[in-house]
């Protein structure tokens, strides 16, 4: 589940930092933090995220890579974090994927009332209607709408099904095992739901810059990604407003925060980022600027001047 204002446009060590530079296109494995200027030390980068996860009382994992250069930066990216509505872009991809058969995009889908779920402003909309499978897959990529989430599961076979499209794409990691909203419990230490920064990164590059999907298929989920409506307090902030970003945000308990994405900067250089972040205490309140922060971070480390 996710909530945030508009937006108007748009790899392997415990724990460190990596900043690496590759000539292939193919994400790299590490596990670090990242910041600032060009060229910084990996102690520099170290210290820029471990302050923020001071200022704000969080852990941060983060993996991000510049599509272009290779240059990659990373903290905590082989530690685990809770998943929560990161996952739906991914449902979406594998409905595009593996499912146009039983679950084309024009075919309408009926639900009752009792399967609408807190957050699920565009299926409880059109309850008296049903909406079509590509109508669902924008409502969860752009709305983290909960219900529409789960009617994607059902295409796929629940979350098992999404679990296998995980491995599909040679993501050993990220594991889908509850439906909305129970996966968004993200309870310390529990593995269910879960990936890593590392793994969640790469998976996103193969769909939306990789050949994961077809080239029309991959056209409209990074269409679905752009139109994203909750990441306005986070990447979207974050970033410069100039960027053209596609992305998903996640939310759960113990404060979870998350977005993913691919941001475009004004010279048509891609970056792939993820960062995921939780707290010691169940209710602790989201902190948007902390994501928010760390895009910018990433945005002056992978693409100064740009």
């Amino acid at each position: 589940m996710t909530s945030a204002s508009p937006m108007p446009r748009r790899r392997l060590f415990k724990a460190g930092v990596a900043l690496t530079t590759a000539a292939a296109m193919a994400p790299a494995l590490t596990s670090t933090p990242a910041t600032a200027a060009p060229g910084a030390r990996p102690d520099e980068l170290r210290a820029r995220f471990a302050d923020l996860e001071r200022r704000y009382g969080a852990r941060i994992g983060v993996h991000a890579r510049n599509a272009r250069t290779g240059r990659t930066v990373a903290y905590r990216a082989g530690e685990t974090f809770a998943m929560c509505s990161t996952f739906k872009p991914f449902a979406a991809a594998a409905v595009l994927r593996d499912h146009g058969d039983c679950a084309p995009l024009d075919k309408v889908i009926h639900y009752p009332p009792r399967d609408i779920l807190a957050n699920s402003p565009r299926t409880e909309a059109h309850l008296a209607t049903g909406m079509t499978v590509g109508d669902l897959c924008a409502a969860a990529i752009q709305y983290s709408d909960n219900t529409a989430g789960n009617l994607l599961l059902r295409q796929l076979g629940g979350p098992e099904g999404l679990t296998r499209f995980f491995r599909s794409l040679g993501d050993p990691v990220s594991r889908l095992d509850r439906w909305e909203t129970d996966l968004n419990t993200a309870v310390p230490g529990d593995p269910r739901d879960t990936t890593t920064p590392e793994a969640l990164g790469a998976a996103f590059q193969r769909l939306t810059l990789g050949r994961a999907l077809s080239r029309a298929d991959r056209e409209r989920l990074v269409t679905w990604l752009k139109g994203n409506t909750t990441s306005g307090e986070r990447f979207g902030a974050g970033l410069p407003q100039d960027w053209v970003l596609a992305d998903k945000t996640g939310t759960g308990d113990y404060a979870t925060a998350n977005d993913i994405g691919v941001a475009w900067t004004t010279r048509g250089t891609p970056l792939l980022l993820t960062v995921l972040s939780t707290k010691d205490t169940k209710d602790a309140p989201v902190d948007n600027r902390l994501i928010r922060d760390a895009a910018a971070v990433l945005a002056e480390a992978l693409a100064p001047g740009e």
